[in-house]
């Protein structure tokens, strides 16, 4: 027997799975899946938590910190450029690894930034050091690409909106438990007490780890494919839905880091005030993003997204309006509005990936290739595409930080951020229209857009 082979076996190696055998579903697949998703879940909240550490930290950072707001929306800009990159590597990860073992080393190597956040976090620490210590965070964007790719590997392709959606939503909702974490120091600690935060956290590190090792699977047949992330970079729909991800998860991650800052400096908010209002948007998105993945399993991922980016749009200019004539109350509805309908957005766009390649997957099946060969490739490149979309799409969050910067540099305000980003919308649903309801055409199978019904 070969290391490798050797490797995969044990108690928690499971060496068959079949979820799209509904015999083996409701037999023994489900169950081993829910309670996958279950730990899961509760890993990328602790993950996510710990990524967007610094979009509560900066709130505790007052006049002796003498950092500037640029220089602020700068800091929180370096968790989601570091969080974007290692999405890849995480990626591949959980098929060389395995799901489970890689959500222990995942969780385990959040302590490091939490630990040293609570180190330097005082007045007197350099802005060097600041930004070295944000960055670290960014491992806790990793999280999510793994834990999205093992879980996409555990449903069969009839529950994958669902449970990919739950999954990142509860995810996603480690954001607003945050804000509300660091608003309940801010209220009875005061705004000079951030390290109480992360005493919460780092013992909920631990046990997210603990419960990775104790209750979650790996999967032998998830093999690491090199070859399968090579070919995903350069498929044409990698870099398409990347765009309408960048929409919708990068704006859900840019506004959940920036949203305390645009408060205190567009409406002058004291810290106590703004962390008051910062969670309820993330709060929202990340509750609805299950419903995002429920709508888009009912009526299509690419219809829910077009109109989806619509609505995100008409948010868009109703921000920029509340930005331009200073209206607070009509600037929260617009962007509470903005979190929703990324929520949604982050569940739609996830429904498309697997969908567009099991649609390719029936071509090859037309041609001629065998319906198990067909569905292992589809699994192979759905789940490098989660990864490679995922790391770009987290980008959006480091564009929306440069642009808020930007714009509060040159303008002292929000508002051209705030332009730029209804056109970016406009944009998004101009490119769901048009490849992806278009009605199929004549044109050759390997050349067609996957139809709506199945994407």
């Amino acid at each position: 027997m070969s290391t490798a082979t050797k490797a995969r076996t044990g108690s928690r190696w499971i060496q068959e799975w079949d979820p799209e055998d509904v015999s083996f579903w409701e037999r023994t697949g489900k169950k081993i899946a829910n309670r996958n998703l279950i730990f899961s879940i509760f890993s990328e909240h602790i993950g996510f938590s710990i990524w967007s550490l610094w979009s509560v930290m900066v709130l505790f950072m007052g006049k002796p910190y003498g950092i500037d707001p640029a220089g602020k929306f700068f800091l929180v800009a370096m968790p989601t450029l570091v969080g974007a990159f290692v999405r890849i590597p995480y990626t591949v990860a959980v098929a060389r690894f395995g799901g489970r073992n890689w959500t222990v080393v995942a969780a385990l190597l959040l302590l490091v930034p939490a630990i040293a956040g609570a180190y330097v976090m005082h007045p007197g620490t350099s802005y060097t050091t600041f930004m070295v210590v944000a960055a670290l965070t960014g491992v806790g964007g990793g999280n999510f690409a793994s834990s999205m790719t093992n879980i996409n590997a555990y449903f069969p392709m009839r529950r994958k909106g669902w449970a990919l959606g739950l999954n990142a939503g509860g995810g996603n909702i480690g954001v607003p438990v945050l804000q509300l974490v660091a608003l309940a120091v801010i209220t009875w600690a005061g705004a000079d007490s951030p390290r109480l935060v992360l005493g919460i956290y780092i013992p909920l590190i631990v046990v997210s780890a603990t419960c990775a090792a104790l209750f979650m699977d790996n999967l032998a047949p998830m093999k690491a494919d090199t070859g399968s992330l090579a070919a995903i970079v350069r498929e044409k729909h990698t870099w398409l839905m990347s765009v309408l991800y960048i929409g919708t998860f990068g704006s859900f991650i840019g506004f959940s880091f920036a949203f305390g800052l645009v408060l205190q400096n567009q409406f002058g908010r004291t810290p106590l005030q703004a962390a008051q209002l910062t969670f309820i948007g993330p709060l929202l998105g990340s509750l609805i993003r299950p419903v995002g993945g429920w709508l888009a399993d009912r009526w299509g991922g690419a219809r829910i997204t077009f109109w989806n980016f619509v609505t995100m749009a008409a948010a868009a200019g109703l921000v920029t309006y509340a930005s331009s004539v200073k209206s607070l109350p009509v600037f929260l509805a617009g962007f509470i509005g903005l979190f929703v309908f990324a929520g949604i957005g982050n569940g739609s766009t996830y429904k498309m990936i697997p969908g567009i390649f099991d649609a390719k997957a029936q071509d090859r099946i037309a041609a001629g290739e065998s319906a198990e060969d067909a569905a292992a490739w589809s699994r192979k490149m759905s789940g490098a595409a989660i990864g490679v979309i995922g790391a770009v799409g987290a980008l959006g969050g480091l564009f929306i930080n440069l642009a808020f910067r930007q714009s509060f540099l040159v303008a002292k305000s929000g508002t051209p951020a705030f332009v730029s980003f209804l056109a970016a919308y406009a944009v998004c649903f101009v490119l769901t229209g048009v490849v992806y309801l278009r009605r199929p055409t004549a044109a050759p199978a390997a050349e067609r857009t996957p139809a709506l019904a199945r994407v």
